[in-house]
Order: structure tokens, then sequence, then C-alpha cells
């Protein structure tokens, strides 16, 4: 007679605790690194992700003499402010499943400097654009293009101690984080997982309990921004579609622990360390309310 088999009761996840952090072009550039990250500070947040993107003052970061690199970690140091991720962005211009060889070679060369700016920094997460080559017309080798670039950078990534997340985008890519954890599966390494934007989710129109639990245990770090359909930027806080408590609530049933970064952009606003605190009492409501902690800066 056999014995019947009894299902083992779930054990509780743990109490979901977050860090927040900003967008580097939440806050007004005044052109001095000091002045930047104690305004950081004095808006509440714990981290900042800086951005690499397609600008060619913002591209130049990939050739920062060590000087540079320096003067920029001690300056976040003395302020207290932590260096929590670079967005790459800079792949919508130059994408790596693109149908030329020479932009795919410099997609390559990026991903080599995007890694080793991220080491002499002491950042740990470098986002990856899920777009696979932005500005050229779709083709059926896109995608496989896309995963080989990204493969031959996670050597380089596991040699430096840098994790690549992978970022659910507007557009037609990668535009879930079902998507994205496709790829996560497909390369199969543990420096490859995923950094996920809430907003977008919204903005494709995806529910936000589905994506999520779809990169369960995948998750590095997480984008928080406001949307509307068609609008996937410049969004207040609280005055879009995003389903904020919808998703923090799914998170606490995770026992999700991370950090999370505000995605904004008030870098021409001159109050744009007060919408900054807006938007963070805002979050922190949310996530009080869905019961995640939210961890003050310095802890």
């Amino acid at each position: 007679m056999s014995t019947p088999t009894l299902e083992r009761p779930q054990a509780p996840a743990s109490p979901a605790q977050v860090t927040l952090g900003i967008y580097e072009k939440a806050l007004r550039w005044t052109g001095d690194w000091n002045g930047f990250f104690a305004d950081a500070r004095d808006a509440g947040f714990s981290f900042v992700d800086l951005s690499v993107d397609e600008t060619p003052e913002r591209t130049a970061r990939l050739d920062w003499p060590p000087s540079t690199r320096r003067q920029v970690r001690e300056a976040a140091e003395r302020h207290g402010v932590q260096l929590g991720g670079i967005c790459l962005s800079v792949h919508r211009a130059l994408g790596p499943g693109s149908a030329d060889p020479a932009v795919r070679a410099e997609a390559d060369r990026i991903f080599a400097e995007g890694i080793g700016l991220c080491r002499d920094l002491g950042i740990p997460v470098l986002q990856v654009a899920g777009y696979y080559a932005f500005y050229e017309d779709p083709d059926p080798g896109q995608r496989a293009r896309y995963v080989a670039t990204l493969r031959r950078a996670i050597p380089q990534a596991a040699r430096a101690g840098v994790l690549l997340g992978i970022e659910n985008v507007d557009g037609n890519d990668v535009t879930s984080i079902s998507r994205g954890m496709n790829i996560v599966r497909e390369i199969d390494s543990p420096w490859l997982q995923l950094y996920p934007d809430i907003g977008n989710i919204a903005e494709q129109q995806l529910d936000e309990i589905e994506e999520l639990r779809a990169g369960e245990g995948h998750m590095l770090a997480i984008h928080l921004k406001d949307v509307r359909v068609g609008e996937p930027r410049r969004v207040p806080m609280g005055e879009g579609i995003a389903d904020f408590p919808k998703a923090f609530a799914e998170l606490a049933r995770q026992g999700w622990s991370g950090r999370m970064m505000i995605e904004m952009w008030n870098d021409d606003a001159p109050d744009s360390v007060e919408r900054c605190i807006r938007a963070r009492s805002i979050v922190e409501r949310w996530l009080r309310d869905a019961g995640v902690a939210v961890v003050a800066p310095g802890h």
C-alpha cells in the first residue's frame, strides 16, 4: 500500500525591503558632480543610476580617463550616495542586432567600455537596453544578432564582476519581461538577468502581475516611471497609467528585495530636487501600503 504524498506548505517569503534611487536625468545638471550628488542626497535617495546615452556628451563617458572616474566615485562617496547602475542606452543608436557588421563591432566595443566603466566606478549593474537595432527596419535576423552580441559581452562582465540586466523597452523588440526572460534562459549565464521597467509594462498594455511573475527570481533591480500609451517618457509620477500599487503588491508577495530606481526627466527644471522629492513621497506611500519596507539612505 503506497503512502499518500502530502504537499509541503510553501515557506513564507522573506519580507520585501527596498532602497530607492533616482535617475541621473531626474536632477538638473549644473556641471559639478559634488553638487549633483548633494542634490540626490538632499532629495532622500540612496543611489543614483548614471546614463551613457546617444548624446556625444554622455557617450564620451566611455572614454573618461582614470582621474575623472576617480573624481566621480569620490564625489558620490563624499555625499553618501551609492552608484547603483549605468543605463547603456547608447545601444539605441548602435544596435547590437544591426545588420551592419561594423555597427555590431561598435556595439561590442560599447559593451566592453561600459563594463569597464562600471568596474572602475564600483557600479554593480549595467543595464542592457532591449532594442535590437532601433533605427533600422526590422528583419528576421535582428534578434539572433542581438543575442549573439550580448553573449559575447558575458565573459567580459563576469571577469569584471559586473551584472548585466536586460530592460524591457518601448517599441517592438524586448517589450516585456517575458521576452527578456526568453533571452536570459537562452544565454543561461548568472551574469545576465533582468532590470525590469514597470512603466514600460503599462505602456505596452501588459498585465503587471503576469509580467513580474515571469521574472521572479531574476530581477536585479527595478525601474519606476509613469507612462501613457504611446508616451513612455516625461509623465509625472501618479499622472499616468502604470498601476504601481498592483505591481508592488506582487513584489511583496514574492518577498522581492533590492534597488528601485525612479526614472524621470527633470534635467532642465530649476525645481528638479523638489519634483524628485514629490515623486519619492508618492512611491514610498504606495510601497508602504503594499507592505514593502523602504530602507532609509545610509542603512
